[in-house]
């Protein structure tokens, strides 16, 4: 049987997805000039990149020293219309990939990159 949800649960949805990053004029180069993404707002420490929901390159400052929040696996898909002419795109710009876009079973099409700071993000198609 479906809960009826209340309002406040209704409102909910994402507002942004945070990569950590070690340097931030790297990350800014990257995003913004060799990804091309529009930046919505700058602060010293973050960034907020207009992608639908605001993805935020975040430096990490070191107060999460039990955690390794540079370099891992974002977990994240973005969109894009044509991802073979994407990654060519971004390959000629020194993007590295792990690997040419390549078809799932489920009928997508992925092609995962790595970001300055080592972190893993995934092209969709």
């Amino acid at each position: 049987m479906r809960r009826r949800m209340d309002e406040g649960v209704r409102q909910m949805k994402i507002y942004g997805l945070r990569i950590w990053v070690d340097d931030m004029a790297a990350a800014r180069r990257f995003y913004g000039e060799t990804l091309s993404l529009t930046a919505k707002w700058d602060m010293e420490m973050a960034v907020g990149y207009d992608l639908g929901i605001d993805l935020i390159v975040e430096r990490d400052d070191g107060s999460h020293e039990d955690e390794n929040l540079v370099g891992r696996f974002v977990g994240t898909s973005i969109q894009v219309d044509d991802i073979q002419a994407t990654y060519e795109a971004l390959k000629a710009k020194g993007v590295p990939f792990l690997g040419p876009p390549e078809k799932m079973p489920w009928g997508g099409t992925l092609a995962h990159f790595k970001d300055p700071a080592g972190n893993t993000l995934t092209l969709l198609q």
